[in-house]
């Protein structure tokens, strides 16, 4: 199972291109063992509900949130490895 990591955003959010940008430089580091998406909050209500996302923006990681707000990369990456670690 590979790990995933989302980043929920909204085109109204100032914060949210922090967030993209940071998981964007963080997924650098991983290549093939994390899959990453970014989402728009309008475009994907669907999984904005089944995630109960509440404001933007939104880390999510393995279904799980795991930040609200823009992390920085030493969080997400401490985040991500040890979700990785959990999937082995």
């Amino acid at each position: 199972m590979t790990v995933t990591l989302e980043v929920f955003t909204s085109h109204s959010c100032p914060y949210c291109p922090v967030a993209v940008e940071v998981a964007e430089k963080v997924m650098q580091n991983f290549g093939d063992e994390v899959e990453y998406s970014h989402l728009n909050v309008d475009e994907n209500m669907d999984k904005v509900r089944e995630y109960q996302i509440m404001s933007v923006p939104t880390v999510v990681i393995n279904g799980k949130t795991a930040f609200i707000g823009a992390p920085d990369e030493e969080e997400l990456t401490k985040k991500l490895k040890k979700a990785i670690l959990r999937d082995k």
